[in-house]
């Protein structure tokens, strides 16, 4: 469970799998609501409650840097606006949105406000970049002409972007968005 800014908000089932190949080292993964811990089978008892404590204190701290909330989400727009805009797209309001299922991202021009769909919760933060740049420049073009396309292409891995979220969206087994004017993947 999460609260509205996409933070953990209850402490998740820890599966905690030793191994007998494993020497030294301790990792951590999500595995839907639950945590796998994969520790030294050697480890103590103690050693085991201490590295649980700290791997889920490091996960939450990666969650949360991936998952940030929407005041954190203005801020990254506002910063994004200026780096690759030259400020010309400042936005009313930058916030996440749970019902776009069909889309990563929406921007209405007439109160320069911009929805994100939380499925890019948990997505690498160049992703979320790019849908944010490509959002922030509807404020600049309201349409996906070429004009548009070259004010995104100022971010510096739009490609890689697109492809990530096309690549995601084939492994999800998720149509990307078709329409005439989101036919460039958000």
């Amino acid at each position: 469970m999460t609260a509205s800014g996409g933070a953990p908000t209850a402490e998740p089932d820890v599966v905690v799998r030793r191994s007998a190949r494993r020497r030294r080292t301790v990792s951590a993964y999500r595995d839907g609501d639950s945590v796998v811990v994969l520790i030294p089978a050697s480890m103590s008892k103690r050693e085991e409650a201490r590295s649980v404590k700290e791997m889920l204190a490091r996960l939450a701290r990666s969650e949360r840097r991936r998952r940030p909330t929407n005041d954190q989400l203005m801020a990254r727009a506002l910063t994004l606006n200026d780096e690759y805009l030259g400020g010309l797209a400042t936005p009313h309001s930058v916030t996440w949105s749970a019902n776009q299922t069909s889309r990563w991202g929406s921007c209405t021009p007439v109160d320069r406000t911009i929805r994100v769909s939380t499925r890019l919760q948990g997505m690498p933060s160049w992703v979320l970049d790019y849908v944010l740049v490509h959002e922030l420049v509807h404020l600049i073009e309201p349409n996906h002409d070429d004009a548009f396309w070259g004010w995104v292409q100022h971010y510096p891995r739009t490609e890689r972007a697109r492809g990530f979220l096309l690549g995601w969206s084939a492994a999800a087994d998720v149509d990307p968005p078709n329409s005439e004017s989101e036919d460039q993947g958000v």
